[in-house]
């Protein structure tokens, strides 16, 4: 088999913010954020065929000498397109943004089943194909909405602690769960069968080689994945991503003007509350203060909100809590504390 698999975890008034749109005004990252971290953010790469999405972390970390980074969902090595690498204190907010919305732009070829369900891997059938554009756009409806998708032997994925695709390299092949997914829209935008192009956006965790593979047995003739490119990762797209061979011909700093995105800009897809400068102190020193509650949503998980000090810098990602005592008022709990706002919080 051709694949190689890696994987990229004080009483004070609050103003709440709605999620800030991307491309609106941002505050300023300045290096009084950064330290001596330097850039923490996301970096947009567009990831050619042919290499790992681990080869291209590595890459990146090396040229920019970030001290940490980390991808947002594995792109195939056949596979190419947006490939977002979180740098510096932005790892440990990967979470935030790995769920967005996935949209692809791939070509289906049917006819031929292949043991990794694209065509990197070995041909286990082929069929004769007598197929009309109508059938396969058809067929496809029965894989639109929210359903249940069994993965791929060649992946990631673990059973009983075994990543499935180490067992695939042995030649066995166990029972997977199947995991509900969602595709939002799958549309075909030209046919030259046996091939097709399609485009289709979906949640994360869909697997679009399996979507193909499923749409072939469901046709009878078996499908195999041809070709993908990762057109966005919500919300994010290609328009501002760096190519790899960039990383060798511009100087770092016009690599992150050109593809980064600063980590308080990155955030924007968050709700945030702004904190007044004693309130910010106790979320650095490890406290949860009592903010005015105002309509900031209460619960959401332990990254539903971004923590914000005066000048807009992202100081924690947590959640509110109901004041046990006072329904005008709300806790602050921090679940992810960035290095630059523990500093501050040993200082005061």
């Amino acid at each position: 088999m051709k694949h190689a698999w890696t994987e990229g975890e004080i009483h004070g008034p609050v103003a709440y913010e709605s999620p800030r749109p991307i491309g609106a005004a941002a505050p300023a990252w300045g290096p009084e954020s950064a330290g001596a971290l330097g850039f923490s953010g996301l970096l947009a790469v567009d990831k050619p065929v042919g290499v790992t999405s681990h080869d291209v972390v590595v890459k990146v970390r090396r040229r920019l000498k970030s001290p940490g980074a980390g991808h947002l969902g594995t792109l195939d090595p056949g596979a190419s397109g947006l490939l977002l690498i979180a740098l510096g204190a932005a790892t440990r907010a990967i979470a935030v943004w790995q769920g967005g919305e996935k949209t692809y732009e791939g070509t289906a070829l049917f006819g031929l089943t292949t043991t990794t369900q694209d065509i990197q891997g070995d041909v286990t059938e082929r069929r004769e194909v007598a197929l009309s554009e109508e059938a396969v756009r058809e067929a496809s409806r029965a894989f639109a909405g929210t359903f249940d998708q069994i993965p791929p032997m060649v992946s990631a994925l673990k059973v009983s602690g075994r990543r499935l695709h180490q067992l695939a390299r042995r030649g066995v092949t166990v029972e997977r769960r199947p995991r509900r997914v969602i595709v939002h829209a799958w549309e075909w935008i030209a046919f030259d069968l046996p091939r097709a192009r399609f485009r289709v956006r979906c949640a994360s965790g869909t697997y679009v080689r399996t979507l193909v593979h499923d749409l072939g047995q469901a046709l009878g003739t078996g499908a195999a994945l041809e070709s993908l490119r990762r057109l966005r990762s919500e919300p994010f797209g290609l328009d501002h991503a760096v190519r790899l061979g960039d990383l060798d011909e511009l100087p770092p700093h016009e690599v992150l003007a050109k593809a980064g995105r600063p980590l308080d800009e990155s955030l924007a897809v968050l709700p945030a509350v702004t904190l007044e400068p004693a309130a910010a102190l106790r979320i650095g020193a490890g406290g949860r203060p009592a903010v005015t509650r105002g309509d900031a949503p209460l619960g959401g998980g332990p990254r539903s909100v971004v923590l914000r000090d005066g000048a807009g810098h992202a100081l924690a990602l947590g959640e509110l809590h109901a004041h046990p005592e006072d329904p005008a008022l709300a806790i602050a709990c921090p679940r992810v504390v960035f290095p630059w706002a523990v500093r501050t919080g040993r200082g005061a």
